[in-house]
């Protein structure tokens, strides 16, 4: 399951975390993000002891979406103890984002 986060819950449940944590910058009107929306949920399940995923909606927390450059959408962003470990910017497709995952300590959560 995916959980929406907004400004007011960012440094609690992504940057103090204790998990890694995905993060999906989104935005309602963006085909690419509806298109990346199914395959998150998948991964959520798939992962769901080792990854907490998030999604942040760029239209209503711009704040944050500024503070870590996010200029395209869907860009999502995989911190580890509050600090991003790698960055996938559009849809790549399942294996994108199970790529993304990886790359934190070769998939060792």
């Amino acid at each position: 399951m995916i959980t929406k986060v907004s400004a007011s819950e960012w440094d609690e449940k992504v940057l103090k975390a204790t998990t890694p944590v995905l993060v999906d910058f989104y935005a309602d009107w963006c085909g690419p993000c509806k298109m990346a929306e199914p395959v998150l949920d998948e991964l959520s399940n798939v992962y769901k002891d080792k990854v907490v995923f998030v999604k942040v909606n760029v239209d209503e927390v711009g704040e944050v979406a500024g503070k870590y450059s996010v200029m395209s959408i869907p860009t999502t962003i995989l911190f580890k103890k509050g600090v991003e470990v790698s960055r996938q910017v559009g849809f790549a497709g399942k294996e994108g984002f199970e790529n993304l995952l990886l790359k934190t300590k070769g998939g060792d959560f």
